[in-house]
């Protein structure tokens, strides 16, 4: 079983160590410190994916959203999901779940986000375009995708 939930100061340690998990395919070292200051001051929504194995409870996933320039623009922030659980849709049920969350806002129009090649393809299938492509925009091997979705009047995304 799995629960989608806020985050709580007291999940810090296993986003962090979601991070290091994902790094240096998916991170590069330079950003955990930012990370670590988004967990530490962020006032932004930000959720965990929580998942019942053997009796024990674990954090498996989080990521954030942010409502930026003027309500109208929503950014993805800091989404991943532990190595040893991925290809499980625990990614999918995150970016739904914090598209859900953004569409309920009734002004936000377009949805932003930065990815890098390794997960782009995954954004696409959500309807996220590239707008900027970087080369080792985020470190040396991981190119920066700049990424938008344009919703429609109704939330539903083109």
């Amino acid at each position: 079983m799995q629960t989608v939930r806020p985050y709580r100061a007291g999940d810090r340690d296993a986003c962090l160590a979601l991070f290091d998990g994902n790094t240096p395919r998916f991170f590069d070292p330079s950003e955990r410190a930012a990370f670590v200051a988004w967990l530490e001051a962020s006032t932004q929504p930000y959720l965990v994916i929580e998942r019942a194995v053997e009796g024990t409870t674990r954090i498996v996933a989080c990521g954030g959203h942010a409502i930026e320039a003027g309500g109208t623009v929503a950014s993805l922030c800091w989404g991943m999901v532990a190595q040893d659980v991925h290809g499980q849709g625990l990614g999918r049920a995150l970016t739904q779940a914090r598209l859900d969350a953004i569409r309920a806002v009734p002004q936000v129009a377009r949805v932003s986000m930065n990815t890098s090649q390794h997960t782009q393809g995954f954004y696409a299938r959500f309807g996220f375009v590239p707008v900027k492509v970087t080369p080792d925009g985020f470190g040396p091997g991981i190119d920066q995708w700049d990424m938008m979705l344009q919703l429609t009047a109704r939330g539903a995304h083109r």
